[in-house]
């Protein structure tokens, strides 16, 4: 197979769990002597195969289905294949029913515990079965489903443990209620149950944002566009039926459909999709242009070049995609742990009853042995140790403006150790502000604001917001009409006044516009994208918690410049999504933990590949989607306090495993002696997950 050709092939599978379905499809696929390669993408649960040309789809399925695997071809399988959003909204469901069960089965438990004895005691073990059996049956499909695919298949992964722990605890109990026993163990089954599908319900959100920014991204491009024929006439085109050497009209205000040439016309163009940069720029015959990007002037004819996955915008789409697989191995060695942490669990039950049985003790005696084993180990303190920290982190984040997308970027945010920070609308405001607006007459600022406000341009609304904030009123014109490329026109009294492009501004390289009355200037006003307020305070205290930052944009040198004098920064510039990808695997080779900090949808890319990523508020769709961290607001210290929360976030969750571990090294022996019975053992694994929450709850006073 090495010498012939291969072709690509990418297929979803919903039922990739854990690093032992991981290891199955990629070490099992390759015996098919159709695939020479196959690549799991744990995040979207997809696999990439290489196989030969002439590998057919159905026996490519085939391949999946013999490993025990569902599989569908991208693009062409159901919606859950793809998108997975009703498998979070069923998880969703099973937690809500598993939490509802579990409180009022723990409420019928204290009466037990109370000391409720003969008839009273059995109601109470009959209210809890009838509350239980119903809901381990409903909120256990998720675990049941997948353990018996596997099963079916003869493999084994972490749910097949989990549904066997589950039914054992269960059955015991209904026996125990059949037989009037003195306990019953419905309360630990359905409290098992509601933490791991929290677990499972929080994986698949996570996953869901991941695959979440690609399709973000790719919304930006344009829907369709107006196609000229060979007689003139044009007709709308859906951006599917897009053809190359299709000649396109872009009308002022509208998104490109697909990357082409310009062949017609002449305007400005909104490029901070593809470079971040705020300013607008020139675009005439022969320039080349993208999908996605914003036609800011005048129509464009535009002849296509590129296509769908063709065009630039899609090539950063699969960039976000190849970076954010990545950050699944964090994932992988999570669910390595667990997975290698259940069947030792239940390998403790096994011997614990084969053990009293060799030693006399009878089936049913042993079976409990083994139950308070089970319940007694149930890994829900261990489970706890890194969720627990992480929300209560996460809760204090929030209340100073900074938004965790999952639990794993605070891990990642505790290791990193240099900065890689976008200009444009990170470390400033990301939106351009006028300049001596106090300077000008009244008269002056109301002609201006009655132009301004009529205009959806970039600096007119820069215009309208500074004045409206100085409660300035706009005059009263007539005749208003915007001429694209050129700029606003009105009647005031006798004269024309104008708001547009100036002549010569000598502002150099800053951008300007011109108030003119009668065809004489009157006013210039320049723009300036201002840092933001605490810029110098919050690289400052990077530096002091052992981080180094330099700038990494797609802005011009000359725009970049004052700010990185200004900060004490280097600077790379000019910079392309795939250019800020390579510095980022450039700092990595290094041994660098990579934070990147970036708001633009060039960004992406940057952002998903980072060891840890942050967006501001204002970020585009994809930026924020493609980031760990969102903060809020003008400020960027609370970039500096999510590190610092993270770090001490890693120590609260490093002692939390420590507590958890000294339970079990206590707790397990005294169950495999006999020495604890299933209900002291649901009340101790209980009390070991008290312990572990009340160790993050530290965490509230972190920061403070």
């Amino acid at each position: 197979m090495s010498g012939a050709a291969l072709i690509d092939r990418d297929f979803s599978v919903p039922d990739i769990r854990c690093a032992g379905c991981i290891a199955k499809l990629e070490q099992g696929l390759v015996r098919d002597q159709r695939i020479a390669t196959a690549r799991v993408n744990f995040t979207e649960k997809r696999v990439h195969l290489s196989c030969v040309p002439d590998a057919e789809i159905p026996d490519l399925i085939g391949a999946f289905t013999t490993l025990g695997f569902e599989a569908h071809p991208i693009g062409k399988g159901p919606d859950e294949a793809d998108g997975g959003a009703e498998s979070s909204r069923e998880l969703l469901r099973a937690v809500a029913v598993s939490g509802f069960a579990m409180m009022n089965v723990m409420l019928l438990s204290v009466s037990v515990w109370s000391g409720a004895e003969g008839a009273t005691r059995d109601l109470f073990h009959w209210l809890s079965a009838m509350i239980a059996l119903p809901t381990v049956a409903y909120a256990g499909r998720p675990f049941f489903r997948s353990a018996w695919r596997a099963v079916r298949h003869g493999r084994t992964n972490m749910d097949v443990p989990i549904s066997i722990g589950v039914l054992l605890v269960c059955v015991m109990s209904l026996f125990e209620t059949i037989t009037h026993g003195p306990h019953a163990y419905f309360d630990g089954a359905v409290m098992l149950l509601f933490f791991l599908l929290c677990g499972r319900w929080l994986d698949s959100v996570m996953r869901d944002r991941a695959r979440g920014g690609v399709t973000a991204l790719l919304k930006n491009m344009g829907t369709g566009a107006m196609v000229v024929e060979g007689d003139g006439r044009t007709r709308w085109v859906d951006a599917t039926a897009i053809e190359t050497d299709m000649v396109m009209l872009v009308a002022a205000g509208e998104r490109l459909a697909a990357d082409g040439v310009v062949v017609g016309g002449v305007s400005q163009i909104d490029l901070s999709l593809l470079t971040g940069e705020s300013a607008p720029q020139a675009v005439h015959v022969d320039d080349r242009v993208h999908a996605g990007t914003l036609n800011l002037d005048a129509p464009l004819r535009v002849r296509v070049t590129a296509t769908g996955a063709d065009t630039a915008l899609a090539d950063i789409a699969r960039l976000m995609g190849e970076a954010a697989q990545g950050k699944s191995r964090y994932v992988r060695i999570a669910d390595r742990a667990a997975r290698l942490y259940a069947p030792a669990v239940h390998c403790l039950a096994l011997m614990a009853f084969a053990g009293w049985m060799i030693v006399g003790a009878g089936w049913h005696h042993s079976l409990l042995i083994a139950a308070a084993v089970l319940i007694i180990t149930c890994p829900c303190a261990l489970g706890l140790a890194v969720p627990a920290a992480q929300i209560v982190a996460a809760g204090e984040l929030m209340r100073r403006g900074v938004l965790i997308k999952d639990g794993s970027a605070l891990e990642r945010l505790a290791e990193v150790d240099r900065a890689l920070v976008d200009k444009t609308g990170t470390l400033t405001l990301g939106r351009p502000e006028a300049i001596g607006l106090d300077q000008l007459d009244i008269g002056i600022k109301s002609l201006i604001l009655a132009l301004a406000q009529a205009s959806r341009h970039p600096l007119s609304e820069a215009l309208t917001r500074g004045l409206q904030s100085s409660d300035v009123r706009p005059a009263e014109v007539t005749g208003l009409r915007e001429t694209p490329g050129f700029g606003i026109e009105a009647r005031w009294a006798d004269s024309i006044v104008t708001l547009g492009r100036p002549i010569a501004t000598g502002l150099g390289d800053a951008l300007a516009t011109e108030l003119a009355v009668d065809g004489r200037p009157v006013a210039t006003i320049g723009f300036a994208d201002q840092l933001r307020p605490d810029a110098r305070q919050a690289i400052e205290a990077l530096r002091s918690e052992g981080i180094d930052a330099m700038i990494l944009s797609g802005d011009r040198a000359e725009a970049v410049a004052p700010v990185a004098r200004e900060l004490g920064l280097t600077a790379q510039t000019a910079m392309s999504p795939q250019d800020k990808l390579a510095a980022i695997d450039r700092q990595t080779a290094l041994g660098h933990r990579v934070l990147m900090l970036g708001d633009g949808l060039n960004d992406g890319p940057a952002l998903a590949a980072g060891h840890a990523s942050i967006a501001p508020g204002s970020a585009s769709d994809v930026g924020k989607n493609a980031a760990d961290c969102i903060f809020l607001g003008d400020r960027m210290m609370p970039v500096v306090d999510s590190i610092r929360m993270a770090r001490k976030t890693q120590r609260i969750v490093r002692q939390n495993f420590a507590l958890a571990i000294g339970y079990n090294v206590i707790a397990v022996p005294l169950a495999f002696l006999g020495m604890v019975t299933p209900l002291v053992a649901a009340i101790a694994m209980s009390g070991s997950s008290l312990i572990v929450v009340g160790n993050a709850l530290r965490l509230k006073r972190a920061i403070r």
